[in-house]
């Protein structure tokens, strides 16, 4: 370094800390080592994931890839136009391999140990035999405000959730009918097609449209707590005339009395109810999840229901109404979706909308002025 660069240097350095001038003498401030980036120079970028075509998703979901199957999954559950397309093809795709599982819902009161008990029955399911595959589909309630979901009821399965046989998807319920995600009987088909025999569906909670979870398993489990308040504000007539079965959970320690005593009261509430068209008599029974308590003669009770509709044809019959109620139930998803997301409805919505706020239109006419616009200049085009 020549003379003049070196005072060009001190002078810089004099410059950032004028401590280093002469008439501080004795004192000097070195101007310190350059810092390293933040992001490491050594982490290689990544590549990304290519896009899979809708044959790779059947072939990766036939062979049992969760990979893939969550994949899959996602794409069920996206609202993006094309995304649906191609879930639709693998669905259709997967078709011929469903059916072949035992599809059960749950629910129950909140904080009733639902994710608990799934946790311990899906461990009892696949303990009996070593070929049999499980996956939860656990719904979790969406906020009304952000719209967002915590989805963590796979914590709360510890066994489940290391358990090389099964698969937990936690989805949102946005809202939909009875806390079931709007595309969970789509994603029943992929698990089955993926060769899970064992299908749970967790709704949300006791709710008056338990229908939607109903109406697309075989079994219904309601499950309750003892000595939390009234026992009389668990028998509401809608969800009992659903469940096929009620387990009465936490029956353990000091619990076990009160557990036992609501159990018959909801023995000889069921007695006043018809029978239902299974033909089935709905059981009822105590268990304590926590403790791994009677799962056996709780299972039991869902062992005898299969065998007795196998024996009888009512678990082709319903399958065949179930079929039905969902084509019919897409066939209103679809109207409503392109009624609402057409342009010019839109506009005109909030014109009559406006009108009906001001008090200048009447909400029945409104309605029907929209309506008849949508018959006679889109639905005719």
């Amino acid at each position: 370094m020549s003379n003049q660069e070196i005072k060009k240097h001190s002078k810089a350095v004099t410059m950032q800390h004028p401590e280093n001038d002469k008439q501080y003498t004795g004192l000097q401030v070195n101007a310190g080592v350059e810092q390293p980036p933040i992001v490491s120079p050594y982490i290689k970028k990544r590549k990304k994931r290519p896009q899979l075509t809708v044959n790779d998703y059947v072939e990766g979901i036939l062979k049992g890839n969760t990979t893939v199957l969550g994949q899959a999954v996602t794409l069920v559950e996206s609202l993006a136009t094309e995304h649906q397309a191609i879930a639709q093809e693998v669905i259709e795709k997967c078709l011929p391999h469903t059916g072949n599982s035992r599809r059960i819902g749950i629910t129950g009161v909140p904080g009733a140990g639902k994710s608990t008990s799934i946790d311990v029955f899906g461990t009892y399911v696949l303990n009996r035999c070593e070929t049999d595959k499980l996956a939860v589909l656990a719904i979790d309630p969406s906020s009304e405000r952000s719209k967002g979901s915590i989805l963590g009821d796979k914590t709360r399965m510890e066994q489940l959730s290391v358990h090389p046989r099964a698969f937990i998807r936690p989805s949102p319920s946005a809202g939909s009918l009875g806390g079931v995600a709007r595309k969970t009987r789509e994603t029943i088909m992929l698990c089955e097609a993926a060769g899970y025999n064992n299908i749970f569906v967790e709704t949300v909670g006791v709710g008056q449209s338990e229908t939607a979870v109903h109406s697309m398993v075989d079994f219904f489990l309601l499950i309750q707590i003892a000595g939390a308040g009234d026992e009389l504000q668990g028998i509401k007539r809608g969800i009992m005339e659903m469940a096929d079965a009620i387990g009465i959970n936490k029956a353990d320690g000091d619990n076990v009395d009160r557990a036992n005593r609501q159990a018959l009261e909801f023995r000889n509430a069921l007695h006043l109810y018809p029978v239902p068209p299974s033909g089935f008599l709905p059981q009822v029974t105590t268990y304590s999840g926590y403790y791994n308590l009677n799962i056996d003669k709780l299972w039991k009770i869902v062992d005898d229901y299969f065998e007795f509709v196998h024996g009888n044809g009512y678990f082709e019959e319903r399958r065949r109404q179930q079929e039905k109620y969902w084509m019919y139930e897409t066939i209103n998803e679809q109207l409503k979706s392109r009624f609402y997301n057409d342009p010019e409805i839109e506009r005109l919505l909030q014109v009559k909308q406006e009108m009906v706020l001001d008090s200048k239109q009447s909400s029945f006419v409104a309605a029907s002025d929209v309506l008849k616009f949508y018959y006679d200049n889109i639905i005719k085009k």
